[in-house]
């Protein structure tokens, strides 16, 4: 290395603390600069895209882009992944089949197959064979009369409860078992702090503010307040991973730019009536921002369920896609979703909201409709480069000499975005080429399970959810 090189990331979501933790393990000296208490506290997510079978309308190549993306991610991070697997049902008055769904589901195991053939590590959704299984009605007719196990293995015992539950006239068959798995977003936060604190040359600076940048012979001057002092501090390279908030960093930069930001919710709900039971996630496919839009349920332990429904009176809002204008690179959400990404949401708002949730799976799965709330909404604003609100797949721009734009959309894109941002440093000689391929996740490996799982609920908790969604289900790999 020509030098020990200074490198500044502004935000700690799942962009900037992994590219800490990975870029910091490459001999690099990081700061990472977060506006909040704790790491990983943005938008939530649940579920690893392992082909992006949710998204109807996206591309081939956004599905096969997000396959490889997601083996990568749960190979970085394997304790943050909940290893049950998903269904995907089409209701009835939808205009689709799932016969259509069909050719891409065999591309995607196709792809697989080729993946694993490449190299062996990348087998982490199971058989290539068994990445999607097709369920017919006289099957689960089948399956409804057996005893559901509490620890399924087969992905015959996992639609058990599926069988069991489902409104089977509302739907069309064959139903769709697919390997796509969940994500726990409360482990990821727990993993990458106890790792970014084991690390020697990262500085951590949480509740911390950038408020001015400034770049003065290729070094870039950060301008921050921490403890209400303002301090300032060079650096060689600047990477913007603020999330909905990076059209605030491009303004300070003066660099050009074209994006929207989306806010979203997802709903905790408590079934009480099934805390034992453990489910696949579901997925009821439909037309977004219409009232039979998609409706997805995630099962978490002891019967708490996260759950979103693409229409616009549960986790979309009329108002709440807003695209940046020319005079600034931040576009503006209204001040009703600022409150509630920086004070609270109201009592009234988070009943009606996850009681809208619980009506529109209950379409599907009656004895649902007896849940309550569970907790607060899981919520944040999320950045979309470009123009197109259905993009599911970005990494990361340079628009200009020094400087990173983290743009992923899904977190499965991240290590993407990493390699990216490493050519980069290469390119502008702030690290030698030898170590690109270093393996650069054992310190992700140095803790154990319990003390991954103590700072896991204690951050849910702090943020005011249950503790058990910082809990994985059983793994049966």
């Amino acid at each position: 290395m020509l030098k020990k090189a200074k490198i500044a990331i502004v935000g700690g979501g799942v962009a900037g603390s992994t590219t800490a933790i990975y870029l910091a393990q490459m001999g690099l000296d990081v700061t990472l600069f977060e506006k909040e208490s704790s790491l990983v506290s943005g938008p939530p997510f649940c579920h690893l895209h392992a082909g992006g079978n949710l998204y109807r309308e996206i591309s081939d190549e956004q599905c096969i882009k997000l396959l490889k993306q997601s083996i990568d991610f749960l190979n970085f991070y394997p304790f943050v992944v909940d290893y049950r697997p998903t269904v995907i049902a089409l209701p009835t008055t939808d205009k689709q089949s799932p016969s259509a769904l069909l050719p891409r589901l065999e591309l995607l195991k196709k792809e697989y197959a080729k993946l694993i053939q490449e190299n062996q590590n990348n087998k982490v959704l199971g058989e290539s064979e068994a990445y999607y299984k097709l369920y017919s009605k006289e099957e689960i007719l089948t399956l409804k009369s057996k005893s559901i196990s509490s620890k399924p293995s087969t992905a015959d015992e996992w639609m058990i409860p599926v069988a069991q539950h489902l409104e089977l006239e509302k739907i069309q068959f064959p139903l769709i078992m697919v390997q796509e798995y969940g994500l726990n977003l409360f482990r990821l936060a727990s993993g990458a702090t106890l790792a970014l604190k084991e690390l020697e040359n990262v500085s951590l600076e949480t509740k911390t503010k950038v408020i001015d940048i400034k770049k003065h012979q290729n070094r870039w001057n950060i301008e921050f307040t921490n403890e209400n002092q303002i301090k300032n501090e060079q650096f060689d390279y600047l990477i913007n991973a603020a999330g909905f908030r990076t059209g605030k960093i491009d303004d300070m930069v003066d660099v050009p730019c074209k994006r929207m930001v989306e806010f979203k919710a997802a709903y905790v709900s408590h079934w009480e009536s099934e805390d034992k039971t453990l489910f696949p996630e579901i997925i009821f496919h439909g037309e977004r921002g219409t009232p039979q839009g998609m409706g997805q349920f995630t099962p978490y332990p002891n019967g708490y369920f996260q759950l979103h429904g693409m229409t616009n009176n549960i986790t979309l809002y009329d108002d709440g896609l807003v695209a940046n204008t020319a005079l600034s690179c931040q576009p503006e959400l209204k001040q009703n979703f600022i409150e509630k990404i920086e004070q609270s949401w109201s009592e009234e708002e988070t009943k009606e909201r996850t009681s809208n949730a619980i009506a529109h799976l209950a379409q599907f799965i009656p004895k649902f409709s007896t849940a309550t709330v569970g907790s607060i909404p899981l919520f944040g604003a999320q950045q979309i480069p470009g123009d197109d609100p259905t993009l599911r797949v970005a990494e990361v721009s340079f628009p200009t000499e020094y400087y990173a734009r983290c743009e992923i959309v899904k977190v499965s894109s991240v290590i993407d975005m990493i390699r990216s941002i490493i050519k980069e440093l290469i390119k502008v000689k702030l690290l030698n080429e030898y170590i690109q391929e270093k393996n650069t996740s054992h310190y992700l490996e140095k803790f154990t399970e319990e003390k991954l799982m103590l700072l896991a609920q204690t951050l849910a908790k702090e943020r005011g959810y249950p503790s058990s969604l910082a809990k994985r289900n059983i793994s049966y790999k």
